[in-house]
């Protein structure tokens, strides 16, 4: 049986080499007279805005402020990371989900110091300790945030909830945020229960 540190592992793709890393001044500097490679470096988000500013002591590549469990027709649920205590409250107070809703996840992330490669969401479910799923998304690329672009928001592929009365019950789940290099950036365990009606 895998444990969960095997299961929050990324999945490889053969052949595949991260690139050399770089900084924001050696990307912004780079064949400046090529426009593909500067449209390329604006959908990063190198910009001539200037950073936000950070704290030097925090030496986080990626700080994840806030998810949010969005169900149209419904508010937000959101998890402001930045409350002390938050990550233990995702754990120990399921959140509920009506069977055959239909909903997404949401990050708001900054990003400082220097450009994050590869930023991806990994996600296993059990029931009962027995896994049953398991979602890896890439979230993508992205220079540090500037005064233009303080925050970055990811919606996450539409997901449905389970339906039928063996569906309906308690679910455990652990998720980690981690980069090409697989350096995690949050890692967390979170339950929720899906019922038959909203509650």
């Amino acid at each position: 049986m895998a444990s969960q540190d095997d299961d929050l592992q990324a999945s490889k793709t053969e052949g595949y080499k991260i690139g050399e890393k770089k900084t924001v001044e050696e990307y912004a500097k780079l064949d400046q007279n090529d426009e593909s490679l500067n449209r390329w470096k604006a959908s990063l988000g190198i910009s001539s805005s200037p950073a936000i500013p950070v704290d030097p002591k925090d030496q986080r590549r990626c700080v994840i402020k806030s998810l949010a469990l969005e169900v149209e027709g419904r508010p937000d649920i959101t998890i402001d990371l930045t409350t002390p205590g938050s990550l233990e409250t995702l754990k120990s107070k399921p959140f509920s989900i009506k069977e055959g809703a239909k909903f997404r996840m949401k990050a708001n992330f900054v990003v400082q110091h220097d450009v994050l490669s590869g930023l991806k969401y990994l996600q296993v479910v059990k029931r009962k300790g027995i896994r049953v799923g398991k979602n890896e998304e890439m979230i993508g690329s992205y220079a540090p945030n500037t005064e233009d672009k303080p925050v970055y928001e990811k919606k996450f592929e539409e997901d449905e909830a389970p339906t039928g009365m063996l569906a309906r019950g308690h679910y455990e789940a652990a998720s980690r945020f981690a980069d090409d290099d697989n350096h995690d950036y949050l890692r967390f365990d979170w339950s929720f229960d899906i019922t038959k009606d909203w509650k």
